[in-house]
Parts: structure tokens; sequence; C-alpha cells
């Protein structure tokens, strides 16, 4: 019977001939059709099977060669339908692949499936889909997270060995959190976003989604450095080794944040306990003080409902998507017709967010005066980083909600962001962590933050606690 527990293991198996990549990916197929989470909108059954019976004859073996991989909906493949969970990009078919989506073929990864995503990546439940909501997979009464959560749920119920997704503000993080995976949000620009439909181009960066640390580091090695189609890419290349070497580090936690009043009583003793647990293996853990937390989310939707009114309004039902058109209408009207029918209720209002700032006049007193509170919020966690090596912090103030729950109440699932968005924000990594324990008996996971193009330390570190 195939099991999977890394890629290390998986290779090793490989050379051993003790499984195949025709035995691994009949394994997902398998598991994905038996599934009912609504994780993947679309599966690449035959084509997964022909490229595992390739890579089977190959005796020249990427670092990926093998790996299955589901890719999230807003991530173009070359002759694939991506729709970014949107009515509006219905049955369109990419002309180009990913940056990302290259690298990682290039290496003999196998791309099983693309995956179910809140619609533009807008939403923390994966609730605003064009496609239904993603399930939690321990609880189908719950959501998986958003908006990579069927990346996240497919990763935690076994249906690929890992994934890729897209965080804007927590999104590869809070579904991780709420499945119980390793959610890793790059540096904004460590990893090209070409072929990455656009949310927030400020804020959007790949993730990704993985069992483990080691697994998550090597897809980022493949998948991260320059790209001349993407002027944001860091151009320095990126090589990282884990190790199981020990070191003892500063780390810093934000007393405002756990002892925030929307944070769960469980959440706050086990990071409090957890905390504790990290001064008694001998690093040095210690509270900052951080006086911004009440402009996180005001300027993060501010910037980001900006960014997004000017993206999509190339979605116009001519160039993109099906046209809702009615005889006799003038321009203006068959825009309207077509985006009211094409764009989910989120969506449009967060465009309509996004018109209103940047309307003449209000644009500065609300976009020029969240730039500002960006900025200042960026050069406060650099000076931070000055003097730690770490930030550790909730991903989320509550463990993954009802289904419908957020529905009921938006602004709560916007504030729901709040301890995710600041390394958006600040364009700085961090990862989603699975080690904490919920007396719901819930997944529950914390981030780790660190300072910006320090994925290596990061890495190495989160490797370390996850071995413990």
């Amino acid at each position: 019977m195939f099991r999977f527990s890394s890629i290390e293991e998986f290779h090793l198996d490989l050379e051993q001939e003790k499984t195949s990549c025709v035995a691994a990916v009949d394994h997902y197929l398998k598991a994905i059709e038996s599934s009912r989470l609504n994780a993947f909108i679309e599966v690449f059954a035959e084509e997964a099977r022909n490229r595992a019976r390739q890579l089977d004859q190959q005796k020249q073996r990427g670092s990926l060669h093998g790996v299955v991989i589901g890719i999230k909906d807003n991530i173009c493949y070359k002759d694939h339908q991506v729709t970014a969970g949107s009515e509006i990009l219905k049955d369109f078919t990419s002309l180009f692949s990913a940056t990302a989506v290259e690298r990682l073929l290039e290496q003999g990864a196998i791309i099983i499936g693309r995956q179910n995503c809140d619609e533009f990546g807008m939403g923390s439940t994966n609730e605003n889909s064009a496609y239904g909501p993603v399930l939690h997979p321990a609880d189908p009464t719950r959501v998986a997270g958003g908006s990579s959560g069927g990346s996240a749920a497919s990763v935690a119920a076994g249906l690929c060995m890992a994934a890729l997704g897209s965080d804007t503000g927590g999104s590869v993080r809070l579904p991780a959190n709420y499945c119980g995976v390793v959610g890793l949000k790059p540096t904004y620009g460590r990893v090209s976003r070409y072929g990455l439909i656009a949310y927030a181009s400020s804020f959007d960066q790949i993730g990704i989604l993985s069992k483990n640390v080691k697994d998550a580091a090597q897809i980022l090695e493949v998948i991260a450095g320059p790209d001349d189609f993407d002027s944001t890419a860091l151009q320095e290349k990126f090589s990282l080794k884990i190790d199981n070497e020990e070191k003892k580090y500063r780390i810093g936690y934000f007393p405002e944040w756990i002892h925030h009043p929307s944070i769960d009583p469980g959440i706050r003793r086990a990071l409090e306990l957890y905390i504790e647990e990290l001064k008694n293996q001998g690093h040095q853990v210690s509270p900052v003080h951080f006086p911004y937390t009440d402009l996180i989310i005001p300027a993060y939707y501010i910037l980001t409902t900006a960014e997004a009114s000017s993206n999509l309004s190339r979605y116009d039902g001519i160039r993109f998507g099906k046209s809702k058109a009615v005889p006799d209408q003038d321009l203006a009207d068959f825009y309207s017709t077509s985006r009211s029918a094409g764009f989910g209720k989120e969506v449009k209002r967060r465009i309509m967010t996004g018109s209103f700032v940047l309307s003449s006049g209000y644009f500065d007193a609300y976009f020029t005066k969240a730039q500002k509170i960006r900025r200042l919020l960026k050069v406060n966690i650099t000076l931070i980083f000055n003097d730690l090596d770490f930030i550790i912090a909730p991903n989320a103030p509550a463990v993954a909600p009802k289904l419908g729950a957020a529905a009921a109440d938006p602004l709560a699932m916007y504030m729901g962001d709040i301890f995710t968005v600041f390394a958006n924000l600040a364009g700085i990594p961090a990862i989603s962590l699975p080690l904490l324990q919920h007396n719901a008996n819930l997944s529950l996971g914390f981030q780790l933050a660190a300072g910006e193009q320090n994925e290596v330390s990061l890495l190495r570190f989160s490797h370390q606690l996850m071995q413990q």
C-alpha cells in the first residue's frame, strides 16, 4: 500500500523500487475520487498518469521527481482552465504557465489538478468560491479556511503530497492553521508572481502547503529566484539546506496580540504554554511592544481593495469570461450586466470599497494615509528584527468556524486576518506550524515570522521545532 510521509522518503522508495510514480498518482486519484471535501475543481487524471509513466522511464531525475502537487485555481497552467474560483472566468483556458509551475515541471513534479479557492483570493473561509465551500478534513461542518482552502485541505487529507497556494493577507497560513499542515508565505518577491491571477499586486505571494518543513523548503528552492517576467522578483538565487542542528534563538511576541479581546481563551493558553516551552529549551523569549495593532486591518483592507478594484477592471465580459449581453445595450450597461452576473458578492463588496477609497474626494483621506501607515509598520517591524530572530504569534483569533458563520458577519471575517496581514504589509516571510493543541480537539498552529529575505533561518528553526 502506498504511503507518503516526505519527499525524501518517497524518493528513497523510488530508488529502492518499492514504489513508482504511477503507483503514487493512482493512489492520489483514488483518494480524490472518494473525497467529499470539494477541494478540487478539476483533476488532470489522464495527464497525470501519462506523465507518471514517462517519469518512471527516466534515468535522470529532478529534485521533485514524481512529486504529486496540486495548484490553487488562481495559478496559470498552459492549456488548462483557470478561473480564480469565479463565474466570470468560467471555461477560460490559460495561454501560458506561471513561472512557478514551469519550474515545478522542470524538476519532475506532477500537477494533479487545480484546487478550490475563495473567488480571486478574497476570503478567509473558502466559502466565497463559485464552486461551493471546501470542507474541513476533520469536521465537515466547519470551513477549511481561505483563500487557499482547497490546497490546505488536500494536503491534510492526503489528496496530494504538497500544494501551491497564494497569500495576500494570510491565505496560505490561515487554512494551514485550520487544517493542521505547514503553510509558508515567502518574502514578497521571493517567488515570481508571473502567472498568478492578481488580487492585490503589492501583497500577493505564491506560497507552499506541505506535510513538513523540509518539503516546503525543497519546493521553495525550486520555484524561487529571479524572473524576467516579474520585475518585483528578487534577483538573488535561493538555496537552502535543512539539517538537524539545534540552535538557540531570540524570539519575540506581542502581548497585545496574545491578550487581544478577540482571541479564543484556548488559543491564548496554548500559545502561552508553548512560549514557556521555548524558554525551557533555552531560547531567549521576550515581549515586544507593538502599538499599531488597531491600524493593521484598516490599512490592509483600504490598500488591497484599492488594488483589487484596479486589477479586476480587466474582467469585462469581452476579453475574459462569458458575456451576459442583452440586445441594444450600450457599452457601460454591457459591462455592468456582465460583471454583476460574473462577480460574487464578496468580490463586488471589495471592488466597490476600493473604488470609493480611490475616488478623488477620498484618495488622500484613505489611500494615501493607509500607505503612510504601511510604511510606518514596515519600518517598525524592520527595527524589531534588528534585535530578534523571530516573532511568534497566533494565526487567527479562533479555531475553524462553522460553515455559514462568516456570511452572517463579514466584518468578523475581516477581523480574522488581524494576526496574519502584518507579514504581507511588511513583505516579510512567515510560516504556520501545526504544533499547538486546542481543548476542542481541532487542528491549531501558530506562525513564526522572520526578517525580510530570511527564509533560511526561518525554515531551519521551523524544522527544528517540528522535529522536537
